[in-house]
C-alpha cells in the first residue's frame, strides 16, 4: 500500500494538424504524480518550499515547507523536519515528521518524533523517537483540547514495533488513565463521606 500509485499514464494522442488551439487544455492543470523530484544524485542544502507533491531521492539538509504530499525514496537522506499532508518514507530521515497520514515502509528509517492522525509501518521499518497520534477532528474552533496519546519507542538494529504492539501499548495507557481517574473518583467520594 502506498499513498502514491504507480499508475501508468495514458499514451498521448497523436498531434493534430489543425492550427486551432485546443481550449480544453489549460496551462494551470495539475500534473499527475509529483510536481518536483530531487534526484538520487542530487545534494541540496537550504529551504525547499512546494505547494504540490514532491519526491525526494537525494540528500537534503535544511528546511522543508511542503503543503502537498511527500515521498522519501529509498536512496534519500533527509536532515530536516518534514511537515506535509501525507508522508511516505522509504529512506532515512533525521528530523521530526508530522502529517495527516504517515507511512514508514520496510526500508524507511526515522530518527525523530512522529505526529500523525494515521500511522502505518511495514515490517522492518526503523523508528527512534516519540509517536503522537492526533485526532482527525477538524481543527476549527475546538472547545477543548483533544488529548494526545504518546508512546516512547526506541528501536535498535532490526528490532521493530508491530501495529499490534503499538495498539496494545495505547490500550495499556488508556486503561492506566481510566484506573487513575477511577481511583481519584473513589478518593473524592470517601472524602465527601467524612465531612
Amino acid at each position: 500500500m502506498s499513498f502514491f500509485s504507480s499508475r501508468r499514464q495514458p499514451e498521448p494522442d497523436p498531434p493534430r494538424l489543425d492550427p486551432q488551439p485546443n481550449p480544453s487544455l489549460s496551462i494551470t492543470q495539475n500534473p499527475l504524480g509529483f510536481e518536483s523530484v530531487l534526484g538520487s544524485s542530487t545534494i541540496l542544502e537550504g529551504t525547499l518550499e512546494s505547494h504540490g507533491n514532491i519526491r525526494l531521492d537525494g540528500e537534503f539538509t535544511g528546511t522543508l515547507k511542503i503543503t502537498g504530499n511527500v515521498l522519501v525514496g529509498e536512496t534519500a537522506t533527509i536532515n530536516a523536519d518534514i511537515n506535509a499532508k501525507n508522508i511516505s518514507i522509504a529512506g532515512a530521515v533525521k528530523g521530526n515528521v508530522s502529517g495527516k497520514k504517515v507511512q514508514i515502509l520496510r526500508t524507511g528509517q526515522v530518527w525523530g518524533d512522529i505526529t500523525a492522525t494515521a500511522l502505518s509501518t511495514e515490517e522492518g521499518a526503523f523508528i527512534d523517537g516519540k509517536i503522537s497520534m492526533t485526532s482527525s477532528q477538524p481543527e476549527e474552533a475546538p472547545e477543548e483540547e483533544t488529548p494526545v496519546q504518546e508512546i516512547d519507542i526506541t528501536a535498535t538494529d532490526t528490532a521493530m514495533v508491530s501495529r499490534k504492539e503499538a495498539d496494545e501499548a495505547i490500550a495499556r495507557i488508556q486503561q492506566e488513565q481510566a484506573d487513575s481517574e477511577s481511583a481519584n473518583d473513589t478518593d473524592d467520594e470517601e472524602r465527601g463521606d467524612d465531612d
